[in-house]
């Protein structure tokens, strides 16, 4: 039986910047609250996601921008490091499937369209 560890965001992009052979996607997840009145808030939570195809590195580099909604999936993976003789442990969000469901309105125009990300041009992101 095959075992695994996996991850499902859906959000809006805040950053995306290359380090290195990957990708990396800064994406804000909502999560609500009742506050002290009873009223529902919004809880921002900044996850980041790393590619490693260079198939998906592309797509998010031609296509995603700042605001998109998007849905992110894959593998954690626990890591670790030595930091000033501590040992400090990481997780990794490692993306295997990454699309844009809607891209950030920028403005009021009837152009909105042709600029969204193509749906057919759904990347999958295998790590190497």
């Amino acid at each position: 039986m095959k075992t695994f560890a996996e991850f499902q965001i859906l959000g809006r992009i805040g950053k995306v910047r290359e380090v290195g052979q990957t990708t990396r996607v800064s994406i804000c997840a909502n999560y609500a609250y009742k506050d002290r009145n009873g009223e529902t808030q919004d809880r921002p939570y900044w996850n980041e996601i790393t590619i490693w195809s260079e198939s998906a590195r592309k797509y998010v580099r031609n296509y995603a921008k700042p605001g998109d909604l998007v849905v992110a999936r894959g593998t954690l993976k626990q890591g670790s490091f030595e930091k000033e003789g501590e040992k400090v442990y990481t997780v990794d969000l490692n993306c295997d499937d990454f699309s844009i469901l809607a891209s950030a309105k920028t403005d009021t125009s009837d152009n909105d369209e042709a600029e969204a990300a193509p749906e057919t041009q759904k990347k999958t992101a295998k790590r190497k």
